[in-house]
């Protein structure tokens, strides 16, 4: 208890003792690049924002919503933020460990019975494969680190899940569990969708509460966060933005079901079926610069907020840019080079598979989010769009003497 006392009394300090200013007029170029990148094709159009534990300091809209009507984008428009909606599953499981629930190092069996008797592939020939009892039980920690060993893709079954969400979360959960793991737990680092799911079934198994409706009860609503869901209601839905994809320098609507759940949706998807605005996701990630604050509304203790926004994963190889660690579902930048040059070491965050991205850097007391629907992209979380707007967000903080 005194080394994390200590550890957090050194978090803290490395936060600006006065709060950050931003120059608007730099601010004011993030409006122009981003009209460049809708200019160039590259994007229908986008929704950015900055901020800081005190604020939104620039939210701004540029280019349509949808492409076919011209409708203008606005600043409310809701995205499928996709992946980025793993950070906040992650929330979900250190508020059920705050609980006294459950704790992170529970082997996933004692949650889900499910996952009893696992074992790990030994060798693969052709169509044969050989499979061993795994030297440990995978815990909560491997599925939050991406360590689990659960295959990465879709289980046989599950590939019709994410487009029309039909079967419950239970059941996609179920599927998983019968898979052998492709690695041992612990053993190396692989991005894995279905362990996200999995921690989503583990809510809902320990809170008795349906998984969206756990993080409406306990994140959204408590922030303010109103248009924030797994399924858009009626009135939400014709504020989605557009999904699109490019072919020979033009745009054209991806054949995704993005734009709301299709009719009878049950799968809330905790590895990325969130929908949510600009607006709404800066007061999570202030709550996130104010160590799980945001004014008198607690989300998670500082303790849990320092443990999941630091590196979990050691030395193994992770994520999708040089330099990265993970956290408990935040990527966390080791080593800045590259689209993450400009930022602090320690500096959290994730995309999402539709160009989405936000990142939260503690040591500059900043936040950045950019707000696209595209698929296509070579590496989202290596993008220009993303590069640029970080790196314009930084020229705009206004640095004492």
């Amino acid at each position: 208890m005194r080394r994390l006392l200590l550890a957090i009394l050194c978090w803290l300090s490395s936060f600006p003792l006065f709060a950050v200013e931003f120059d608007a007029a730099k601010l004011g170029k993030i409006r122009e690049r981003m009209q460049g990148f809708v200019d160039q094709k590259l994007i229908a159009g986008a929704v950015t924002c900055v901020g800081s534990k005190d604020g939104v300091a620039h939210l701004e809209a540029v280019g349509l919503q949808k492409i076919e009507t011209k409708q203008p984008m606005p600043k409310d428009a809701l995205f499928r933020i996709a992946s980025m909606t793993k950070p906040i599953t992650a929330i979900g499981i250190m508020i059920q460990q705050e609980d006294g629930k459950l704790s992170v190092d529970d082997p996933v069996e004692k949650h889900l019975p499910e996952f009893r008797g696992q074992r790990v592939v030994a060798s693969r020939e052709g169509d044969s494969v050989t499979l061993k009892k795994p030297s440990r039980l995978i815990t909560i920690r491997d599925l939050l680190t991406h360590t689990s060993g659960l295959p990465g893709g879709f289980p046989p079954g599950l590939a019709d899940l994410y487009a029309t969400r039909q079967r419950t979360l239970a059941e996609a959960v179920l599927v998983s569990s019968q898979q052998p793991l492709d690695f041992e737990p612990g053993s190396k680092w692989a991005y894995c969708n279905a362990g996200i799911d999995t921690l989503g079934r583990i809510i809902e198994v320990t809170s008795g509460q349906s998984f969206e409706e756990f993080l409406s009860v306990r994140v959204f609503r408590p922030l303010g966060m109103n248009d924030t869901a797994c399924f858009p209601t009626e009135q939400q839905t014709p504020r989605i933005a557009g999904l699109y994809d490019s072919k020979n320098g033009e745009l054209f609507a991806a054949n995704r079901p993005i734009v709301g759940p299709a009719t009878g949706a049950k799968h809330p998807i905790p590895a990325g079926g969130l929908y949510s605005t600009a607006a709404d996701l800066a007061k999570l990630y202030q709550a996130m610069l104010n160590a799980g604050h945001l004014g008198s509304t607690k989300i998670i203790s500082p303790e849990n907020m320092l443990t999941m926004t630091k590196v979990q994963t050691g030395d193994l190889q992770c994520g999708f840019v040089p330099g990265m660690g993970f956290g408990f579902g935040w990527a966390v930048v080791k080593e800045p080079q590259g689209v993450t040059a400009m930022l602090s070491p320690g500096t959290f965050g994730h995309g999402g598979a539709f160009g989405t991205q936000a990142w939260i850097d503690p040591k500059q007391d900043l936040f950045v989010i950019l707000l696209i629907q595209r698929v296509g992209l070579q590496n989202a979380d290596g993008s220009d769009l993303r590069r640029e707007l970080q790196q314009l967000a930084v020229e705009a903080i206004k640095r004492s003497l």
